[in-house]
């Protein structure tokens, strides 16, 4: 990687195909790495924290390398179960809502597939919420 904030590409191609099946949602650059909006709302922002300066991260440092990040919005019955049980799930330190996964070899896409879609319905508005689920998404 060239720098904090890179997002290995191998990611990104896992993320694009997921977050392109969410109506009307959109990527971008965000201030570090990148993020997918719904409006102006994010659904999920990925990056590669800086471990010197966020040392949060430096403990899931692997030789040498810091890990990529995902933060998304949990509804609030389900944050506390992602977040429990630790790797590779963790509560932010903003928002009531949300959340972060690490994210590598050890990812369950499918899984990732779930909390996408939910974190997009809770920043979409209702209608396109229900336009996705009826789509089957």
């Amino acid at each position: 990687m060239s720098g904090p904030g890179d997002v290995p590409p191998e990611i990104l191609e896992r993320l694009r195909p997921i977050c392109r099946t969410l109506p009307e949602t959109y990527e971008e650059p965000a201030w570090i790495g990148i993020r997918w909006r719904i409006r102006t709302r994010t659904v999920a922002h990925v990056y590669t924290p800086d471990p010197s300066r966020q040392p949060f991260y430096a403990r899931y440092t692997v030789d040498g390398e810091p890990p990529t990040v995902m933060t998304f919005r949990a509804p609030a019955g389900e944050l506390l179960g992602l977040t429990a049980g630790g790797f590779p799930f963790f509560r932010a330190a903003w928002g009531s809502n949300v959340a972060g996964v690490l994210l590598g070899d050890h990812t369950d896409w499918a899984e990732i597939t779930e909390i996408l879609t939910e974190s997009y319905a809770e920043m979409a508005p209702k209608f396109l919420v229900a336009r996705q689920r009826a789509m089957g998404r």
